[in-house]
């Protein structure tokens, strides 16, 4: 998946904004919340802790950098199946998205 590609599909989910942040990387929020970070050849997104350890312990994914409270995993776009990495965004959002007040989901149509 290119970048811009992911950027379609990440701007595609529900109250999503999106800002150049660290240099030049491609941000994702939800409610104001990061879900995930895209660059030329990685993206870092938000993860159960199943989910990181299975992507950590297998080498599909690593520790995402700088990301190291809470579960973060990084995978190089180039070596996951288009369809992996947009059920992780997906699920990236969801799990952002859950943390935000019931006020704020109904603000942004997620409740």
């Amino acid at each position: 998946m290119t970048r811009l590609e992911l950027e379609a599909f990440a701007m595609g989910l529900p109250a999503v904004t999106k800002v150049i942040q660290w240099g030049e990387s491609d941000v994702f929020k939800v409610g104001g919340k990061v879900f995930a970070i895209s660059g030329d050849v990685s993206v870092s997104f938000k993860v159960t802790e199943i989910a990181f350890v299975a992507l950590t312990e297998t080498g599909i994914g690593r520790q995402a950098p700088y990301c190291a409270k809470g579960q973060w995993a990084a995978v190089d776009t180039a070596s996951v199946t288009d369809a992996d990495l947009t059920s992780w965004l997906a699920t990236a959002h969801g799990l952002i998205a859950a943390k935000l007040t019931k006020k704020a989901r109904a603000e942004l149509g997620l409740a």
